[in-house]
């Protein structure tokens, strides 16, 4: 598919192609969302944890004998219903972690990239380049090619410049092309493309 291709003060200088079996397939949303689902499972650290009844000190005696006092039958002060007592059912350590094929994942991330493309949300640069870090280059950028401050800026190589700029901006983020996720096509407005990006995308999932 074609598609304008600007520089980095938001001038349009031609255009360029994207590849159709990245960029024009028909969307697999279940796959998007099981990748989702994977993605966050996987971040969570899974060390929430409580202590049951035989976990927490004391308890040991009968509080009471267990008939003749009117009150109800109690075996230890350490059960759920008592004040300082264990917890029921309450969360354990454990990995929360999800697998997933590695061709169901890329095409998790083909149908992302086919979805912006198709929303007219990705802009193609023939490059990004700064002399030092500086959060209002990337500002005047993105204002100028999106006219949003919501964007993903996905790099073909290591770019500190960049990086650092963008990591003063709330809702900007600058990733490597080679740790591209559906997460974060997903949880921002435009994906600002440079060319080298593109190749190094294409060069494992053009597959």
């Amino acid at each position: 598919m074609q598609v304008p291709l600007y520089n980095q003060r938001g001038e349009k200088i031609g255009t360029t192609n994207l590849p159709d079996n990245i960029f024009k397939i028909e969307p697999n949303k279940p796959v998007m969302h099981q990748a989702l689902v994977r993605q966050l499972a996987n971040a969570r650290q899974g060390t929430s944890s409580t202590k049951t009844r035989g976990d927490v000190s004391g308890g040991g005696a009968k509080p009471w004998k267990q008939k003749g006092t009117g009150r109800a039958r109690a075996g230890s002060t350490r059960s759920p219903q008592w004040r300082h007592g264990g917890v029921a059912f309450g969360p354990t350590p454990r990995s929360h972690e999800k697998d997933m094929p590695k061709k169901m994942r890329r095409l998790a991330l083909r149908s992302a990239l086919s979805v912006k493309a198709a929303d007219d949300q990705i802009r193609v640069l023939d490059g990004i380049t700064f002399d030092a870090p500086k959060t209002k280059h990337v500002q005047e950028m993105l204002g100028a090619i999106s006219g949003t401050s919501s964007a993903l800026i996905v790099l073909g190589a290591k770019n500190s410049a960049t990086q650092k700029s963008a990591s003063n901006i709330a809702d900007v983020k600058a990733l490597d092309a080679r740790y591209l996720n559906v997460r974060d096509l997903i949880g921002y407005d435009y994906l600002v493309l440079p060319l080298d990006a593109i190749k190094v995308i294409e060069s494992y999932l053009g597959i």
